[in-house]
């Protein structure tokens, strides 16, 4: 296997292809292009779903009052975070004394204070509820998979997990619940995931986007999609040249499955292609760039080279001396003319002085 595909890569070098986009350095630093290598790997096949983040159940905690009365005092703010056990609240009873009898009210939980339904002073009964906490070491992710995925979910299939408020992360956790029955209204079935949340970063109500893994292929040439460019009936990608520096070459590509994060690719690329990730947009638009073929090749190779990359013959590079020899005669020539001509001037101008000073003696003496 290794000898054929050596063999591949030689014919393919012998054959490649002219660069489609030369750049400087300086373009290269201020488009921040970004590389990644196309390898075989183990691919993902997932499902997408749309969601949110809830609370976990059981991590959702209550404080209310055993006796009716009213509110002696208010501890805590929304979004300070208590231990379990620890003082929100002094409820004044309304039996009599003097003073009333005060009753203190603990968190049940450790976690953060979400609401806060009392002001001093106010009313209060066993059947409100005045302070709400929530654990959020771990949080429920939710997600309402369309109904025709359905028979691909299994229990611990692992998922992708994207939040708009957080753009830079993705969480990834395992299936824990399937729903029962599925949403008539809209048309999916609930699968939830169970994601720690040390940082306490995923709260309550964030939208989310999970990609579900549902099977794996293995040995899957694949790249990133953010280097696929082009429009559904022609896939390209820019392909890193081997041998100039700053050099692309735009390779056309046949693609299959794709997920959250890579495309397959059926045909068009070799392992070990380095294929423009960031920028490769707008390297879409960088044209020829500012430096020639010709140029770029000369400094690869140390030889010259024709406007189109291929290797000037001898013939050729004998013919170029030539002309640049011819072109030095000719401005020797020019300045020797333009030399003779600016000595015939200064010696009629010297003639012309001489004969005027004797035209003047001439006068003199007579």
């Amino acid at each position: 296997m290794k000898p054929i595909f050596c063999l591949l890569l030689l014919v393919t070098g012998a054959f490649a292809a002219t660069p489609d986009i030369i750049l400087d350095d300086v373009a290269v630093s201020n488009m921040n292009l970004e590389f990644a290598e196309a390898e075989e790997t183990v691919f993902e096949e997932t499902v997408f779903a749309l969601g949110s983040i809830e609370v976990l159940p059981g991590k959702r905690g209550v404080v209310s009052s055993r006796i009716p009365g009213r509110a002696f005092s208010v501890l805590v703010i929304p979004h300070q975070e208590v231990d379990a056990g620890a003082e929100v609240a002094w409820v004044e009873s309304r039996q009599p004394g003097d003073p009333p009898p005060v009753v203190k009210l603990e968190a049940p939980i450790a976690g953060f204070v979400s609401k806060v339904n009392l002001a001093q002073g106010q009313p209060v009964s066993p059947d409100d509820a005045l302070i709400e906490i929530l654990d959020l070491s771990t949080v429920e992710a939710v997600a309402h998979v369309p109904q025709h995925f359905a028979a691909k979910l299994k229990l611990d299939q692992k998922a992708h997990i994207r939040l708009q408020a957080l753009p830079d992360k993705v969480f990834e956790a395992k299936l824990v619940h399937i729903a029962v029955e599925a949403d008539v209204a809209t048309g999916t079935i609930e699968a939830a995931f169970h994601v720690t949340n040390p940082d306490k970063l995923l709260r309550p109500g964030m939208k989310a986007e999970f990609s579900i893994v549902v099977s794996e292929r293995e040995n899957v040439m694949s790249i990133p999609r953010g280097a696929v460019q082009g429009d559904p009936a022609q896939r390209f990608v820019y392909v890193k040249d081997y041998e100039l520096k700053n050099a692309f070459v735009k390779a056309l590509v046949v693609l299959g499955a794709q997920n959250d994060r890579f495309v397959e690719v059926v045909s068009g690329l070799l392992p070990g292609d380095e294929v423009v990730t960031r920028g490769a947009y707008a390297l879409a638009f960088a044209g020829k760039g500012s430096v020639s073929l010709k140029e770029a090749m000369d400094a690869a190779h140390g030889h010259p080279h024709n406007e189109d990359g291929t290797e000037m013959t001898k013939e050729q590079q004998a013919a170029e001396h030539g002309d640049h020899d011819h072109d030095h005669e000719g401005a020797h020539n020019e300045w020797s003319t333009l030399t003779t001509f600016f000595a015939a001037t200064s010696g009629l101008l010297l003639l012309l002085l001489i004969v005027t000073a004797f035209k003047r003696r001439e006068v003199v003496a007579c």
